[in-house]
């Protein structure tokens, strides 16, 4: 599976409840559009995936040894709020409000969809980040892909 994308703008209503866009579901394999599991991100957002992938994160991490320190504390807060959730008979998934409040949720959103996971961010929290982003975003795509090798570079 190449992954998902696109951005997506989407609406929290009074319940803490937002439509899953067609578009968007429709990447999604269909054994997998039922169960989610939803947990914050690195950043001031909320991550979504899927429980298939979910359980294969899980189970990577947890391989991670208890013994050191960092990796206990790395475990905790990646886990912290990690709760399951379902798509509704009407296509919306329900956020928890702790969650919804550590990124800032409250009405507008936007559904950022790349590689395995859904990003869900506040839409005001998005576009700053955008925007900070895209002032140096030569520089870090050099930085970043710059030193990467195409296939169809000669190494000789």
């Amino acid at each position: 599976m190449a992954g998902y994308i696109g951005e997506f703008p989407c609406t929290i209503d009074a319940k803490g409840r937002f439509l899953l866009p067609v578009a968007l579901k429709k990447q999604i394999p269909v054994k997998e559009q039922k169960q989610f599991v939803v947990h914050r991100g690195i950043e001031k957002h909320l991550i979504i995936y899927t429980k298939k992938v979910w359980d294969k994160i899980s189970e990577e991490v947890n391989e991670l040894n208890l013994y050191v320190r960092k990796n206990r504390e790395f475990i905790r807060k990646f886990n912290r709020g990690a709760t399951e959730i379902e798509l509704d008979a009407t296509n919306r998934l329900l956020l928890p409000k702790t969650l919804a409040d550590f990124a800032g949720i409250e009405k507008d959103i936007v559904l950022f969809a790349y590689g395995n996971r859904i990003e869900i961010w506040s839409q005001a929290e998005y576009e700053r980040m955008m925007k900070e982003e895209s002032s140096d975003f030569a520089q870090l795509a050099e930085d970043v892909m710059g030193k990467k090798l195409r296939d169809d570079d000669d190494l000789s």
